[in-house]
């Protein structure tokens, strides 16, 4: 693989076409062909601490099939078949991995966030017809199974649970220990079966899957829960092709080859670190390196990362903006990185000022890319051999479309110009076949006539006239935290609740280190007396994600509302952002005032027109410089006036 360096290497590789490019049709076909390169090369290597990072568990690709195959088998036993759906609430373990690709060859594997509110957990496995869950056994200071057992007697399909007991990865008197706490961990009896995974799995035969299914590449993989809404839970399919292609088309970027180093600190009940940091590396024969069940938030990951970096030579890694930002605070000290190629950020918007800190203090390369879950992982990507432009999301992936396009004055879709905003919109192999539920389906598409709709992305942006793409904004008005999406119906359905609101409305307050932070803006109904302490301690207690719970609550008078009576979000998402743009620049020395008004732009979507005061005695150049660096944490575009 040559990598991509301009649009014309894309257009280059599309010249054979990809029937042409022998992929593997299913999951299980592209891990087979990986592991047939070296049986020997370690494919998985896991620690357990990031205080204790040398002392791992390595699996061969040989094992790792052999895993793999037990999980199948496993499951088979139990009664999956390709429409069965079997759960997984598990963190980053081996056995996630097992389950994951043993699951996709056996059914249809749904990987739930472990973060999440019991109710939320119940109401996926509900909707995705759950039989066999796949979760933790008790174990002392984790409460996975506290949580889960509450809620699996309300799931009616489920028969089977299946515990993985963290006490594997332990040895001597810390094994004992822990095996004695656990009882005191049981929580309540469930009615579903409950067997120890790895104990029956390794019972299980391990050459071969032992069913005599024929897996076809448009049979459905996986269910990916893509945000909570009130109601039925928005689940989309994945195909074994979806995730075989976008797996491979991200690699045509990366150069990976067999002798490549990936580590993964992204959780695996997201797509990012399943395709990026799984499938990628795996179908190619390379390694990879799980960090800690936590992830990036392990004990110890984020103080020894570079110490780990040295010591398994990695090459590659994938994070969101707040790993980034968190790593600047890490001193690289006598660590040997030069192993480290590329730094890959999706999620949200990379701010300026992290990225160029980032590069300068590694001389590492980020590579800004985009994508969602309704397109199995990746969409677009800037090119590592070319040039990257701050800000761009880079070029689509060889193979899939993508537009911007906007509504003319009779109603129909028409592409924009260049720099023109307009709605995103993909298609192509990696593009999922829908949601599980047709009612998720009904705006979930674009036709422009000529083929196939098109993937509504509910995501605004522009391209250039070099054909790199650029997000402006958002249609569906998602909250991005951390890289994690947050649907405003999780804040806004339960405040409606309250006896005392009349309107409710959630937004992201830009935040320097996570991106956005969920407010919520409340107006009561007349005569009602309730505050905005008494209405987040409700929210507390309503809202089934912890990650949504919002910062802060204000309660206006009115709430801004558009002639035909909808709530107006922009003009709440340019007062926050007047709010944390002033607060940063009040704070800089030397300015004695500040006024910041955000408005919307035809380029950036939203921009802070800044006009600054300088006190006396404060120079307006040094002003200037302090005021970018206060506000190169945060991606809102912004225009500065110095006034002396």
């Amino acid at each position: 693989m040559a990598g991509i360096a301009t649009l014309s290497d894309v257009e280059t590789i599309e010249t054979i076409p990809l029937a042409e490019r022998n992929l593997p049709p299913t999951t299980y076909a592209a891990l087979q062909r990986g592991a047939a390169i070296d049986p020997e090369r370690t494919a998985l290597t896991f620690f357990l601490q990031g205080t204790d990072y040398k002392n791992a568990v390595r699996y061969n690709y040989g094992e790792l099939l052999e895993n793999i195959h037990q999980t199948a088998n496993l499951f088979h036993a139990l009664g999956i078949g390709p429409e069965d759906v079997l759960s997984m609430i598990l963190p980053n373990l081996p056995q996630a991995h097992f389950t994951i690709w043993g699951g996709e060859a056996a059914g249809i594997v749904n990987p739930i966030n472990p973060l999440l509110e019991p109710e939320v957990m119940a109401e996926i496995m509900r909707a995705a017809e759950t039989k066999v869950l796949v979760t933790l056994a008790p174990f002392p200071g984790v409460d996975v199974w506290p949580k889960v057992a509450t809620i699996v007697d309300e799931v009616p399909t489920l028969e089977t649970i299946l515990q993985v007991n963290l006490g594997t990865f332990l040895s001597g008197p810390k094994k004992y220990l822990a095996k004695v706490l656990a009882l005191r961990t049981r929580g309540q009896p469930v009615q579903a079966r409950v067997l120890d995974f790895d104990r029956y799995r390794v019972k299980q035969p391990a050459g071969a899957l032992v069913n005599e299914r024929e897996i076809g590449p448009d049979d459905i993989a996986a269910y990916f829960h893509t945000g909570g809404t009130t109601g039925t839970p928005k689940i989309a399919r994945h195909t074994h092709f979806n995730e075989v292609y976008d797996a491979w088309a991200a690699a045509q970027s990366m150069e990976i080859t067999p002798e490549k180093e990936l580590f993964c600190g992204l959780p695996l009940f997201h797509v990012n670190a399943v395709i990026v940091t799984g499938m990628l590396p795996w179908m190619h024969g390379a390694g990879l390196v799980l960090g800690t069940p936590q992830g990036y938030r392990g004990d110890g990951v984020f103080a020894n990362f570079w110490q780990i970096v040295e010591y398994y030579s990695i090459n590659f890694f994938s994070g969101v903006p707040t790993v980034y930002s968190m790593l600047l605070d890490v001193p690289i000290g006598d660590s040997h990185i030069s192993s480290l190629e590329f730094a890959i950020c999706g999620a949200a918007p990379m701010p300026v000022e992290v990225f160029q800190a980032f590069e300068e203090r590694t001389n590492l390369r980020i590579l800004e890319g985009y994508g969602l879950t309704e397109g199995t992982c990746v969409s677009a990507v800037n090119p590592p051999l070319g040039e990257r432009r701050i800000g761009s999301i880079g070029y689509r992936l060889p193979y899939q479309e993508m537009k911007v396009v906007r509504e003319d004055g009779e109603g129909r879709m028409q592409e924009c110009a260049p720099d023109e905003i307009g709605l995103v919109v993909v298609r192509g192999p990696n593009v999922f076949p829908g949601y599980k539920e047709e009612v998720h389906n009904e705006r979930a598409w674009v036709d422009l006539g000529g083929g196939a709709p098109w993937l509504n992305t509910g995501d605004l942006g522009r391209q250039d006239a070099d054909g790199y793409f650029w997000l402006t904004g958002r249609e569906k008005e998602l909250i991005i935290r951390g890289g994690h999406n947050i649907d405003p119906q999780l804040i806004e359905g339960p405040l409606h609740e309250h006896p005392d609101v009349v309107l409710a409305a959630a937004v992201g307050r830009p935040d320097a280190r996570v991106g956005e932070l969920p407010v919520a803006y409340v107006q009561l109904k007349p005569g009602a007396s309730t505050t905005a302490e008494a209405l987040l301690d409700f929210a507390r207690e309503n809202i089934g994600e912890r990650a949504a719970v919002p910062k802060t609550i204000h309660v206006m008078e009115e709430v801004p509302q558009t002639a035909v009576g909808k709530i107006f979000k922009p003009a709440l998402v340019q007062r926050e952002v007047e709010g944390v743009y002033r607060q940063a620049v009040s704070e800089v020395e030397g300015v004695a005032e500040v006024t910041v008004k955000a408005r919307p732009d035809r380029i950036h979507g939203i921009v802070a027109e800044i006009v600054v005061t300088v006190g006396p005695g404060a120079g307006a150049e040094d002003v200037r410089a302090e005021v970018a660096r206060a506000l190169g944490h945060y991606t809102i575009y912004y225009d500065l006036d110095i006034a002396s």
